[in-house]
């Protein structure tokens, strides 16, 4: 909107959308590097059958489009100059050029429809792929469910064949709508979650994504991540402004939280747990014997790249509402901390594993089953507290030190965020075991909001440099370890041995072979 001229000056401000798996999030972020007010509609989530996820493509972009109108809407005297997207990565979608509508439900980055066939490649290709794209073959198939869909679905084949076909991720399909069909791209951090980007040349990995039966003439224009995709469509936005941004959700939440050296790094704590770590301008590629840890861009700017390690746990928050919710052992997750704050380690009691959606790190093991055992009559519901807490932290501990290992160097600051780090307790147990301060973000619920928007204000000229926006942020809380590195060392020892059993395997040795034990410090 513009300002009356006789009027005091507007603020300036970027509109950025978050448009995440199962909401949609907009809102502005100021000169300061602050978010305003947010908007928010939530996203449903469908399951066909137990291994399908689904989405239907047209409420995305509804329900993105409704925010930003909400947000443009509410902003007062504010100056908007760009619009910034971060998304939910490696959701594909196909859709018609000339009708705008599409051709089958979006394919979530969740869906393991494939996962039977998937192993067939491993041999082959686990190898390759791990040097060229950071990432193996896994258990995610956009282009597959994309080669699949033209094959069976006479509407998708027919719109190939008459050159009205387009594919993308959810990126590719927010940024086709904004700008009225006059861009049909993707981003560094969004391809690279497909599992078809090559890390080093920044281009799509044809071969593999050939050999799935993709028609690589459908495959997106391959952009960094602030590379300007054109304005956006006043007719469809109500404002003309440049769209400058467009990251994947967590690169976006890394930058935010200031990962933008070597040895950075944020956890963000929701649903489950990511852990994502800048490695600087070399990638570190994932490392025999180390599963889960993988390699990406962390952002991409103009011509360079700063690469980064990523690594996931499934079950944190929904570990919690498990045991509150569908258990009932406890009210609610806040009742878990306040029952846990206060009770010390006690070797040999109660333990929890949280692998309700299997195993990621150290091992590779999605079938593996969550555990609550050493029980007995003299066991309390607070010292049942306790070891939940401590289960997520050791499970947070085994990514911490398996991106650690991969990068061959320890982390030299990490900050954390999202619902679940709001509980004290839990942040100083995960201190103690992590050994290193943990700093929780003051606004980590729009970390990946903020993000984008700080990558679109340098391009735009608001900021001068990341480095300035996210320098400016606040600190906030910091929670030290108290524990001596001999008392933490036998806690890892005994959830190590523990996890080895339940698995029935050896785990791996995490060492991070380095000269220098982590930095004590928050500073960089």
């Amino acid at each position: 909107m513009t300002p009356d001229s006789s009027a005091s000056p507007a603020r300036r401000g970027i509109l950025a959308v978050d448009e995440g798996t199962t909401g949609t999030r907009a809102g502005i972020v100021y000169e300061d590097g602050s978010a305003g007010p947010v908007h928010y509609r939530p996203l449903t989530v469908g399951h066909p059958d137990p291994l399908s996820v689904e989405q239907d493509p047209m409420e995305l972009w509804a329900a993105t489009l409704d925010v930003a109108r909400q947000a443009l809407a509410a902003a007062e005297r504010t100056e908007v100059t760009a619009v910034s997207l971060a998304t939910q990565r490696a959701t594909a979608l196909l859709w018609d050029r000339v009708s705008g509508l599409p051709l089958a439900p979006a394919v979530v980055w969740q869906d393991r429809r494939y996962a039977r066939e998937l192993p067939a490649y491993e041999a082959a290709w686990d190898s390759v792929l791990l040097a060229r794209t950071g990432r193996p073959v896994g258990s995610r198939a956009p282009f597959l469910w994309a080669a699949r869909q033209i094959a069976e679905r006479p509407e998708a084949a027919a719109a190939h064949r008459e050159g009205r076909l387009l594919f993308g991720t959810v990126d590719t399909w927010l940024i086709w709508r904004l700008t009225g069909g006059a861009t049909h791209a993707t981003t560094a951090t969004n391809a690279a979650a497909t599992g078809g980007y090559l890390l080093r040349e920044h281009a799509w990995d044809t071969e593999w994504i050939g050999h799935q039966g993709f028609p690589l003439g459908l495959l997106p224009e391959l952009c960094a991540d602030d590379a300007g995709f054109g304005h956006t469509d006043a007719d469809t936005l109500g404002i003309s402004v440049p769209l400058a941004a467009s990251m994947g959700d967590q690169h976006a939440a890394l930058l935010a939280l200031g990962g933008l050296e070597a040895g950075q790094g944020m956890c963000v704590y929701g649903t489950g747990t990511f852990v994502d770590v800048t490695t600087g301008h070399a990638a570190a590629l994932p490392r025999e014997g180390i599963s889960g840890v993988l390699a990406q861009p962390g952002w991409r700017q103009g011509d360079a790249t700063r690469y980064a390690l990523e690594a996931y746990c499934s079950a944190t928050g929904s570990a919690l509402r498990w045991l509150c919710e569908d258990m009932g052992i406890f009210s609610s997750p806040q009742q878990v901390g306040e029952l846990a704050d206060g009770r010390g380690f006690r070797p040999g009691g109660p333990y929890f594993v949280p692998a309700l959606a299997g195993v990621r790190v150290p091992v590779w093991r999605p079938e593996a089953a969550a555990a609550l055992g050493g029980l007995s009559l003299a066991t309390t519901r607070a010292e049942l507290a306790r070891a939940v807490l401590e289960g997520i932290a050791h499970s947070v501990c085994d990514l911490v030190d398996g991106v650690a290992a991969t990068m061959r160097g320890p982390l030299r600051r990490l900050r954390v965020g999202g619902g679940v780090s709001g509980s004290d307790p839990l942040m100083r147990i995960q201190a103690d075991l992590t050994g290193m301060p943990l700093e929780r973000a003051g606004d980590s619920a729009t970390a990946s909001l903020r993000g984008s928007a700080y990558l679109a204000g340098v391009r735009t000229g608001l900021w001068s440099s990341l480095e300035e926006v996210v320098g400016a942020q606040p600190v906030g809380e910091v929670f030290e370890p108290t524990a001596g590195d001999d008392v933490r060392e036998g806690q890892r020892a005994e959830w190590r041995a523990l996890l080895a059993a339940h698995l029935g395997e050896p785990l791996p040795a995490l060492s991070a072979a380095v000269d220098q034990p982590p930095h004590r410090t928050t500073g960089s």
